[in-house]
């Protein structure tokens, strides 16, 4: 199972990079874990992205990575708010970063760098607001 891919330490960690991401951004960064991708990787992240209700936030800057680790997928996703304000290399430059580590079998390490490094671009295009409220869960889910 999904589940079962990291084990608690790891969990924390990835969870943890999300919460560090998020305290300086009012953007939302989830992560989902397949064993399994049955289609295009960017298809299938595009159904958990709307299943996760990401594209509901109220400036569509939701980032969501995407891993199935079996079938050796990933991709990460940005909402509408956020690819017009990054460059269009952005996400592939967050990719080559988490793929050296995942080539080395650290998968939750690949996690972590990407979702920080997201987290700075997010502060840099929707900064924290006093008012923020955290959208979307912090907990990794999971399919599969």
């Amino acid at each position: 199972m999904a589940k079962d891919f990291f084990n608690e330490d790891e969990r924390k960690r990835i969870v943890d990079a999300i919460k560090v991401a998020e305290t300086n951004t009012s953007g939302e960064i989830r992560v989902h874990l397949d064993k399994h991708c049955p289609e295009d990787v960017l298809d299938r992240a595009a159904y958990w992205f709307e299943k996760l209700k990401m594209h509901k936030t109220e400036l569509r800057n939701g980032v969501l990575f995407y891993l199935a680790y079996e079938d050796r997928k990933f991709a990460v996703l940005g909402d509408a708010g956020i690819n017009a304000k990054v460059s269009d290399d952005f996400w592939d430059d967050i990719k080559e970063l988490m793929l050296a580590a995942f080539k080395e079998g650290q998968f939750a390490e690949g996690l972590e760098k990407g979702i920080l490094e997201s987290g700075k671009q997010l502060k840099a295009h929707f900064p924290y607001q006093s008012d923020d409220v955290n959208e979307l869960s912090d907990e990794i889910s999971f399919g599969d």
